[in-house]
């Protein structure tokens, strides 16, 4: 094996009249080495989206979410109870989440969640969230004007600020009047301003406390929503089902990945569908190595049919090219993940890129090197290089070295 490996080293280093042969194996090395980090960055890149994406989700939704198809739920405190006692389940609470009219400026569609201050920091971490005011401020009940908790783009919006006052309109939850049937109406005091990051929770999300929204709604008494965290979030489906086969038919039990199906799913796909597109331009360094590999076959024909008299076996020629190709393809493929593990660490630490938290979940271009995808890579990287080396080494092995030296 020495000496097929000391004949590919020497091939690489080719003579001054054969220089163009070692030019095609530096652009096959660098096709190789710019395909190689591409991929790592763009996957470290969808990574870092979908991590973040979780991340800021679970920080403002909770992992499972427990509803009536009645529309209520009254035992509501028993009903927890059993939910506790399923293997996973860390806590729970209730809450109430309708969607209601919010009015400062003007009138503005968004989501009230009723929730306990209590209970509800165990079950998200709305207190990091937290820019102005406390999650506490919601338990006011001394006070004529009960207290509201929004979004810093729906107080931005409506030009509110901690202290300033607007009105909720639940329009599901109209009372009987001399003219008619009326929506009911609420003065509440914004008493915080919470930023989680996603722009569709802080611009559509604001916060009551629970007993506020009972008599907003005009169900004393009950609520709409159980609200669950576990363990692990990555076993959260496994945990609803749980649940969902416990309580049985009567409720509806949905975890945060079947919430976020859709985008969690494209979010799958458009990575998968980048790493087919930016494997093809590996594909084609790989292809350079095919062309450096017949050249040089070509070249040293001759010492082919030499090596072949003096005793040298079919496999050893070819071995001799195959191991010069992946030469080539390990070269640049390491040159790549350096590369490209580089690269990531510059955008994660230094090189902040921002870009537009109302089109995107973040507002910094996020990163994750996820090492598992760096092996694949690496994988796939060698596996092309040892391919394209297949047909240029078995086309040298088969040379007849009788042919090659009569007319030399």
């Amino acid at each position: 094996m020495l000496f097929e490996i000391f004949l590919s080293l020497r091939y690489l280093r080719a003579k001054r009249k054969q220089a163009f042969i070692s030019v095609i194996s530096l652009i096959s090395i660098v096709g190789v080495t710019v395909g190689i980090m591409a991929l790592i960055v763009v996957l470290s890149v969808m990574n870092g989206f979908r991590k973040e994406l979780i991340t800021k989700s679970l920080g403002i939704t909770p992992h499972v979410r427990i509803q009536n198809y009645e529309g209520v739920i009254s035992d509501y405190d028993r009903l927890m109870e059993e939910v506790k006692s399923v293997d996973g389940v860390v806590e729970t609470s209730a809450a109430i989440f309708k969607e209601v009219g919010i009015t400062a400026i003007y009138t503005t569609g968004v989501y009230l969640s009723g929730v306990n201050p209590e209970t509800i920091t165990r079950v998200i971490d709305i207190n990091s969230m937290m820019t102005e005011g406390d999650i506490s401020s919601l338990e006011n009940s001394n006070e004529d004007i009960p207290g509201i908790i929004l979004g810093n783009e729906l107080a931005r919006t409506q030009q509110v600020e901690p202290g300033d006052t607007l009105t909720v309109i639940s329009p599901g939850a109209a009372r009987l009047t001399p003219l008619g049937r009326v929506p009911r109406r609420q003065k509440f005091r914004v008493t915080g301003i919470f930023s989680s990051g996603l722009y569709e929770y802080d611009v559509r999300l604001a916060f009551v406390s629970l007993p506020e929204a009972q008599k907003l709604f005009g169900i004393e008494g009950s609520v709409n929503q159980i609200s669950v965290k576990v363990d692990n979030a990555e076993k959260s489906g496994t945990i609803s089902k749980k649940i969902r086969s416990m309580l049985g038919s009567e409720y509806w039990v949905q975890d945060w990945t079947a919430a976020n199906r859709s985008i969690l799913d494209a979010l799958q796909l458009e990575k998968h569908t980048m790493f087919v597109i930016l494997a093809m331009i590996v594909m084609v360094g790989a292809l350079n190595i095919i062309s450096g590999l017949v050249m040089t076959v070509i070249e040293k024909s001759k010492d082919i049919a030499i090596l072949r008299t003096m005793g040298a076996t079919k496999k050893s020629i070819m071995t001799v090219f195959m191991v010069q190709g992946l030469f080539v393809g390990i070269v640049g493929t390491l040159t790549g993940v350096g590369l490209g593990l580089g690269i990531c660490y510059l955008l994660k630490t230094y090189l902040h890129i921002p870009i537009p938290s109302d089109v995107y979940p973040v507002s910094n271009l996020p990163v994750l090197v996820d090492w598992i995808d760096v092996l694949v890579v690496v994988i796939a990287g060698l596996f092309l290089s040892f391919l394209t080396t297949i047909y240029p080494s078995w086309h040298a092995s088969r040379m007849n070295p009788v042919e090659t030296l009569r007319y030399e």
